[in-house]
């Protein structure tokens, strides 16, 4: 009895995290870290670092979960995201909520009492931005959801910049902006691949309004814009010609792609896109740590 007890509520626990969509949240970490490297008087602490870290975390889930809350009926229709905790009915839609709601107001706290006020008011800002501006204005009604939305995903440089240095400054716009731009090319990646399933869910994906060509040349377009975006904060002396070198080749290698999903006009080159843009991001960033540890 006790095991079958003890199996149900890691069952449930496991629900909650879902909703926090783990693996999106690594991503976020991973994007605030090299900031915090980048500090004017150089690394913060690890405990301090650890803290913002986490506060950082937890407003992506808060904002992610609040974004299964409100679109659990839309879910529900979508192939790949029917199996979710809430249109699944693992969790009754009041918890998660309540879950999302309560992750933000840790976040916030946490990063108010390790950082002060500008970091936790930007991770309250990017929640409600992620929830109100694209979760709920753009994301039915728009394909520019896609790069507007790009602000929200992109926040993490921002909070952590502020957290280690009292304002947002160059470090944490550049990095801010690189993913920015390369989010619609690896948003519109899965959206050429999942296109009927965006169909069912009535969600005006970019090829679902304008057609699979023309956003295959827009996703080669904003990747070939993505390149001196990336190679901007070695202009600016923040990192070094290691970065350098391995940001071009990164560079060649995603507009590589780029050209292969509009040159084959395939599923399978636009999986291989989304997949090698993950790729590409994670690369980047750990190399701008590594180039960082050296100078």
């Amino acid at each position: 009895m006790a095991a079958l007890v003890t199996q149900a509520l890691a069952t449930h626990a496991r629900s909650y995290v879902a909703l926090t969509k783990p693996r999106i949240l690594l991503l976020v970490i991973f994007t605030g870290l090299p900031v915090l490297a980048m500090a004017t008087d150089g690394w913060p602490g690890t405990a301090f670092a650890c803290a913002t870290l986490a506060g950082i975390a937890l407003a992506a889930g808060a904002a992610n979960t609040l974004n299964c809350y409100l679109e659990r009926d839309l879910d529900a229709r979508m192939e790949r995201t029917k199996g979710r905790p809430l249109p699944a009915r693992r969790l009754e839609p009041r918890a998660a909520l309540a879950f999302g709601l309560g992750l933000a107001g840790v976040s916030s706290a946490l990063l108010y009492v390790t950082a002060g006020l500008v970091p936790a008011a930007l991770a309250v800002a990017s929640i409600l931005f992620y929830v109100f501006v694209y979760t709920v204005w753009l994301k039915p009604r728009s394909p520019l959801a896609a790069v507007v939305g790009g602000a929200a995903g992109a926040a993490a440089p921002l909070i952590a910049d502020a957290a280690v240095n009292g304002s947002v400054g160059v470090a944490g716009w550049m990095l801010f902006a690189i993913i920015f731009f390369w989010q619609p090319p690896h948003v519109w990646a899965i959206a050429l691949f999942r296109k009927s399933d965006f169909e069912r869910g009535g969600i005006p994906v970019l090829p679902v309004v304008i057609g699979d060509e023309r956003t295959r040349w827009r996703m080669l377009w904003y990747t070939l814009a993505l390149v001196p975006v990336t190679l901007a904060p070695v202009a600016v002396g923040l990192l070094g010609t290691l970065y350098l070198g391995v940001a071009l080749v990164l560079d060649a290698w995603f507009v590589y792609h780029a050209v292969r999903v509009l040159r084959l006009r395939s599923d399978v080159a636009a999986r291989g896109m989304f997949h090698v843009s993950l790729i590409f991001l994670f690369g980047l960033f750990a190399t701008m740590l590594v180039d960082r540890a050296l100078l």
